[in-house]
């Protein structure tokens, strides 16, 4: 008497498999791609940088949105730094070179914060001597500050122990923002895995791009 009830089991068991064996393949294809895992800090939705405006050294005004379509890579500086702010750009231009043609989808920008020395005439001829297509802005010491604190850099004047000039303590990193010009990645000066894992994060940005 048990016969039927338990052959029905079985054959609706099996259809349920099945059936949830199909929603699952199906629910599957809905499920979001793994999200992008990079070795810089990830600070995308940071809402940095979306009032920018500083001039170039020609005197132009200069904004993010003008360079979407590549991946910039932002770093506050001064040219008489002698060892992270040279470092950096020196980085930078090494990344260009590793990616090939993609190279030329990297923008580097250089924001002065030492506008009292560094004269357009100084910085054109600082930021050229590591690529070409490099630009620096420069903006009046009120403009560099709001500048600063839009992005959370921080930097602080130092005089030297002589008395004879001065130098800077700031933030050692730099902002990366990806081709739609939303900005992704705070990637530290001196970081671990150093130029290679630059160059696998810009890999990434620019194959989502």
């Amino acid at each position: 008497m048990n016969t039927l009830p338990f052959a029905f089991s079985r054959r609706a068991l099996l259809g349920l498999g099945l059936a949830g064996s199909a929603v699952l393949a199906g629910c599957d294809k809905l499920l979001p791609s793994k999200p992008a895992s990079f070795n810089a800090v990830d600070i995308t939705g940071a809402g940095y940088g979306k009032n920018l405006a500083l001039p170039d050294v020609d005197g132009r005004l200069r904004t993010l949105a003008e360079f979407k379509g590549k991946v910039v890579v932002l770093f506050f500086g001064f040219t008489q730094c002698p060892d992270v702010c040279p470092g950096t750009l020196a980085e930078l231009a090494q990344l260009k070179k590793a990616l090939g043609p993609d190279g030329d989808r990297v923008q580097g920008i250089f924001v002065t914060i030492d506008p009292e020395r560094d004269t357009p005439e100084v910085l054109k001829g600082y930021v050229k001597s590591f690529d070409p297509g490099f630009v620096a802005l420069r903006g009046t010491p009120e403009q560099t500050a709001a500048a600063a604190k839009e992005f959370k850099v921080y930097f602080a004047k130092v005089p030297s122990k002589t008395g004879d000039g001065y130098s800077f303590d700031h933030t050692a990193g730099s902002y990366v923002f990806d081709e739609s010009g939303e900005v992704r990645l705070f990637t530290r000066y001196g970081a671990p895995g150093g130029q290679e894992a630059l160059v696998a994060d810009v890999r990434q940005l620019l194959k989502a791009g």
